[in-house]
């Protein structure tokens, strides 16, 4: 690779940091990107090997002593704009430096590794940078425990979408409701005994599986998975008992023990990395099919993205974009055409438009037509028509 994104290990040499970046590389592999994506650069070996003009990002491991390492390099860094994640044991106060106090850090424990690893793939553009996740419910039987899971993942630095927090009055409620599944990235889908009987609910269901979206789905006490819970292979079920019930609750005023909560936020970061991967695969594996069918010559790169040499000598790069194209899309487009080291080159972000609300597919044909000519967007039903054109 011309470009690599840099990984840069700052201050305590403690044993949590072979444990993360062993992480952030396990996470590499299941999105089926090369280990040495990455490279691992330590402070002492900032001189030699830091790259200016390329993808950085830090990572400050505190120390409980207050014995603070590497604050000169940390000083410059954040200087030249790199993003520093601190990491602390004990306090905020006493284990990271000064400096850094205006970060936002993470407190070490083994279920904050998944948060950690994603983090690092989010400043890389690896992931993407919002964090949606849908709860789908039936009210009438989980209410109290949709609430509160809503509030947990909130509080964790999700964008939570449950439906009598989240869409404004005067909107159409059910247009909204499918548009903002399509945008997420993992449901939470708490599946109580009448969940299925519920016609509404069914339907997510279903669309969540049509969709590929990952679901961690809370099943409840005694209640069994039916053949159509099982119909997804993305679905990862956690069987319930009464005793993860606070006064073992589990009506519609009941609610989880702290430790079924962490469970499900540790599952739901776990699984959202999965997922956008599959979802970007399957969007890769289906627009190259179009493209062989049409004569045309795409290749998949390390990066997951697809490239286009014409016979005219022009370049273009198609980016898999999850959910709705954002402007952080097109900054993500930027990194990439500079990994890949073009310089002239046309780039589309290719997207599954599907439930996709109409004024929003409106507003990108809009941004297509009036801004920007070299970054487009192209939905996944005009695949065939743009790959049919000489």
């Amino acid at each position: 690779m011309k470009y690599k994104y840099q990984l840069i290990t700052l201050g305590s040499n403690v044993p949590e940091r072979q444990i993360i970046i062993d992480q952030i590389r396990t996470e590499l592999r299941n999105l089926k990107l090369p280990e040495e994506f990455i490279k691992v650069i330590p402070a002492s070996s900032i001189e030699a090997e830091y790259k200016g003009n390329q993808p950085a990002f830090a990572l400050y491991f505190g120390d409980t002593n207050s014995n603070f390492k590497d604050l000169d390099v940390t000083q410059k860094l954040m200087k030249d704009g790199t993003m520093i994640l601190p990491i602390f044991y004990d306090s905020f106060e006493t284990d990271i430096p000064c400096v850094l106090e205006n970060q936002n850090a993470v407190k070490y424990s083994d279920n904050e590794l998944n948060r950690i690893a994603n983090v690092v793939l989010e400043a890389f553009e690896l992931l993407r940078s919002t964090r949606k996740v849908f709860i789908s419910y039936r009210r009438a039987e989980s209410t109290a425990a949709a609430i509160q899971l809503f509030e947990a993942l909130e509080a964790y630095n999700f964008d939570v979408f449950l439906d009598t927090h989240s869409i404004q009055k005067g909107e159409p409620f059910q247009d909204e409701l499918w548009h903002r599944m399509t945008d997420c990235d993992v449901i939470v889908l708490l599946n109580t005994p009448g969940f299925l009987e519920s016609h509404w609910c069914k339907e997510e269901f279903a669309e969540a599986s049509a969709k590929q979206i990952g679901i961690v789905q809370l099943v409840w006490p005694n209640h069994q998975i039916k053949d159509i819970d099982k119909s997804s292979y993305i679905s990862y079920p956690i069987q319930l008992v009464e005793d993860d019930f606070i006064n073992k609750v589990s009506d519609s005023s009941g609610r989880f023990i702290e430790s079924v909560v962490k469970c499900v936020l540790t599952e739901v970061e776990s699984v959202r990395a999965r997922n956008l991967a599959a979802r970007q695969d399957n969007l890769i594996t289906e627009f190259r099919n179009i493209a062989e069918k049409n004569n045309r010559t795409v290749t998949v790169q390390p990066e997951k993205i697809l490239t286009e040499d014409l016979p005219n000598g022009e370049h273009i790069i198609y980016i898999p974009t999850i959910g709705i194209p954002q402007s952080t899309s097109c900054q993500s487009a930027e990194i990439k055409k500079e990994l890949l080291g073009y310089d002239e080159v046309s780039i589309r972000l290719i997207y599954d438009d599907l439930r996709i609300r109409d004024k929003w597919l409106k507003h990108l044909e809009w941004l297509n037509d009036n801004f920007r000519k070299d970054i487009k967007t192209l939905k996944k039903q005009d695949f065939e028509l743009w790959l049919q054109k000489a």
